[in-house]
């Protein structure tokens, strides 16, 4: 089983990279964040041409999140039980006996802003509704831009970087908080105390990834029962090299079998 996770930064300008991705890796979930666009616009009949169901939600300016399966979802919901639902941030999806989460948390702007406290409390709303739906022994992935650099070893600078809203004690404590829950990092699994491994890389900055000025913030994770199990972890550093990228890469992750 192999299950994908890339924050396309607009679906519609990144299918070039997305559909060749499809074809050559032929994964069996690919999770999308920041699709940028509405559902009556989501480039469906381009995913179904490559056999895949597709479930989504979006607007056109930003936010949206999808998954792609090559199996038909037995049940999908949308966002939070409480308001704000985020539901253009938050996919559950189970597959038989596997349920996928696919996030695209809120970046938070300013350490002094309320978006940031948003941030947190998101993470926390996360955690809550985990324990109201679901137990630690449950076959659980949660995947996508959670726009968090765990570590200094996922980060270029970490003494520079430290206070950004995606790279400081506070927004560690809520993403581990939640990961305590019974997530394990499948990335860090099977590359322990590697460092220079990113999964974004800002478009701003002058040659990046050459100069490998990247964060790692986008993840994989799963329950114990299933993190056991897996295979590999990878970073696809070819999608951010591509044509018109995103300036996220593909991460992707590997098991024999459930």
């Amino acid at each position: 089983m192999k299950i994908a996770s890339y924050n396309v930064n607009s679906i519609r300008s990144r299918l070039h990279i997305v559909v060749p991705w499809l074809q050559k890796n032929n994964p069996d979930y690919f999770c999308m964040q920041e699709t940028k666009v509405a559902d009556s616009s989501f480039p469906v009949t381009e995913l179904e041409a490559l056999g895949y169901h597709v479930i989504f939600k979006g607007d056109k300016q930003h936010k949206g999140v999808a998954i792609a399966s090559k199996q038909k979802p037995e049940k999908v919901a949308f966002g939070f039980d409480s308001e704000p639902a985020d539901s253009d941030r938050l996919i559950i999806a189970t597959y038989y006996n596997l349920t996928i989460i696919n996030t695209y948390v809120p970046q938070g702007q300013e350490m002094e802003s309320p978006q940031f406290a948003y941030k947190l409390d998101w993470f926390a709303r996360l955690k809550k509704y985990l324990q109201k739906h679901f137990k630690p022994h449950d076959k659980i992935i949660w995947c996508g831009d959670l726009n968090v650099a765990p570590e200094d070893i996922d980060v270029h600078d970490p003494k520079r970087i430290l206070g950004h809203v995606c790279f400081n004690p506070e927004v560690w404590k809520a993403y581990e908080d939640v990961k305590s829950w019974g997530f394990t990092d499948i990335f860090r699994k099977h590359h322990p105390g590697v460092a220079g491994q990113y999964t974004f890389f800002d478009y701003r900055i002058k040659d990046s990834v050459k100069r490998k000025l990247g964060w790692r913030v986008d993840h994989i994770l799963a329950t114990k029962s299933l993190a056991l199990k897996s295979e590999s972890c990878t970073i696809d550093l070819a999608t951010r090299l591509a044509e018109k990228p995103s300036d996220h890469l593909v991460i992707y992750a590997q098991w024999e079998k459930l």
